[in-house]
């Protein structure tokens, strides 16, 4: 099982939604950087669930910090966050390791990992583990200090009005469903010159992480998929200064795979939570038939909200790897 990724920031994630505690294992944190539990509190506070509609499981999600002296100062050696879980109802997941959640990972992970994989609360295919993230990204935020993150959503189902997000939301809980949402996360401040033209492009690496988020179902940069609806001459960025700032940012920062020092803006597609309480017509391993599924537990009828601080995290770490990266060869 890989759970790793970073060329010189490195993260390991480790845990499961149900399991005694779950975190995230840094290495490449430089020396010097002073990590206290309450530099985390802000943004773990953004993903805990605060509206109607979002899961009833609350953690308290403290972060146990292993690798820094006895200031709380990072040594360069490996930095491990943990969190435990104390909140987790795990008989709620019994049934559906022969009745698994459409649109869920419990057949694959099953078919991956064994038959004695632990299902419960989602596994590692779980929104908990979001919390982990969460924590790598206020580590990578702190190494990226002139850069500025703004994080927003911007629709909700059908929605993109923000005045009626909390009112689709509340709609498709009474009926026991689930909506989806955009998240935009702009990022300027960013240096020029990040990043390869292939492999290691910007776009390729903030991706990969984008898409290791639960329930990200699209990536896009810039004016993403509309721009390919315009012609050239009028999407193309003119350049209007010596900085090589431009009159527009269609490409969202990026021009082969390189930052252009124009804001990064990427947008996120978030699909709607697979668990749901309107009972589903869905395969059962056990009769070998296809019966209505009721989803029990504790789940959130949009992650889209809780999500925001987690696409904002996983930009940050790709940014503060690939600025490690840059300052390297310079």
């Amino acid at each position: 099982m890989n759970n790793s990724f970073g060329n010189i920031l490195q993260m390991t994630i480790f845990g499961a939604s149900h399991s005694e505690e779950l975190g995230i294992v840094l290495s490449g944190v430089p020396a010097g950087v002073s990590l206290r539990a309450e530099d985390f509190a802000h943004d773990i506070g953004r993903r805990r669930p605060q509206s109607k509609g979002e899961t009833p499981r609350h953690e308290a999600d403290e972060p146990i910090i292993e690798g820094v002296d006895l200031k709380g100062v990072t040594t360069g050696e490996s930095v491990t966050i943990k969190f435990r879980n104390t909140n987790c109802k795990s008989s709620d997941y019994s049934h559906l390791r022969l009745h698994p959640r459409p649109s869920h990972a419990d057949l694959t992970q099953r078919v991956k990992y064994g038959e004695e994989y632990n299902l419960a609360g989602g596994g590692m295919a779980s929104g908990r583990m979001t919390v982990a993230l969460v924590a790598a990204g206020v580590v990578a935020k702190k190494l990226l200090k002139d850069y500025d993150f703004a994080t927003r959503l911007i629709s909700v189902g059908r929605a993109t009005d923000e005045s009626q997000f909390e009112a689709v939301v509340a709609e498709a809980r009474a009926k026991g469903d689930s909506v989806g949402g955009v998240v935009e996360c702009r990022v300027s401040g960013v240096e020029r010159g990040l990043g390869e033209p292939f492999f290691d492009s910007v776009e390729s690496v903030i991706s990969h992480l984008l898409f290791s988020i639960p329930g990200v179902k699209g990536v896009e940069f810039g004016d993403g998929f509309e721009g390919a609806k315009r012609c050239g001459s009028e999407r193309n960025d003119l350049i209007i200064n010596d900085e090589g700032k431009t009159k527009t940012n269609h490409e969202g920062g990026i021009n082969g795979g390189i930052t252009n020092g124009n804001d990064i803006v990427v947008r996120v597609a978030i699909k709607p939570t697979p668990s749901i309480s309107t009972p589903q017509p869905t395969y059962n391993f056990a009769s070998r038939a296809i019966e209505p599924l009721t989803i029990g537990g504790r789940h959130d009828a949009c992650i889209a909200r809780r999500a925001m601080v987690v696409v904002e995290a996983m930009v940050a770490f790709a940014l503060a790897d690939l600025t490690l990266q840059n300052n390297g060869n310079s």
